[in-house]
């Protein structure tokens, strides 16, 4: 069976595929350990401000996740912002994350987006490997101070 993409959420922000959500969280997990124990109440959270979430789904199984947004800005215009895009660990380099970012890429273009960006912390070569092999570059530095 070929893999593809589901969406969870819906254009409005609902939950499309609750079934979905509750199999996309080990992958998701994987990347975002500190998420709380209510993990669809959080993901409600951020879908209701402007989130969406999809999956590579191959059968039954959530094989990557990718949680994304549209955002306008003065600097990029119409960007497609990713969050989080995670391939399951046990199946990295299988091409999964690479489908995944494709149809992430096809969806920015359908939505008229002029960019397609991302943050990644700095430890996290192998990401930044495939980013790069994405065609993805670094344009700027990212500042944070944290207030909270």
């Amino acid at each position: 069976m070929a893999p593809e993409v589901v969406e969870i959420t819906a254009v409005d922000g609902s939950v499309a595929a609750p079934e979905w959500l509750a199999r996309a969280e080990t992958v998701h997990r994987q990347l975002r350990p500190t998420l709380p124990a209510d993990y669809a109440g959080r993901l409600r959270q951020v879908f209701a401000n402007g989130g969406r979430m999809a999956v590579l789904a191959e059968g039954e199984t959530v094989r990557a996740v990718a949680l994304w947004r549209v955002i306008e800005n003065t600097y990029e215009g119409r960007r497609l912002y990713v969050d989080d895009l995670v391939a399951d660990e046990a199946l990295r380099s299988h091409g999964y994350g690479k489908q995944l970012f494709g149809w992430l890429e096809r969806h920015a273009q359908a939505l008229g987006c002029d960019v397609i960006t991302l943050d990644s912390g700095v430890q996290r070569a192998g990401a930044h490997k495939f980013y790069f092999r994405e065609g993805m570059h670094v344009p700027s530095f990212c500042f944070r101070k944290v207030i909270k």
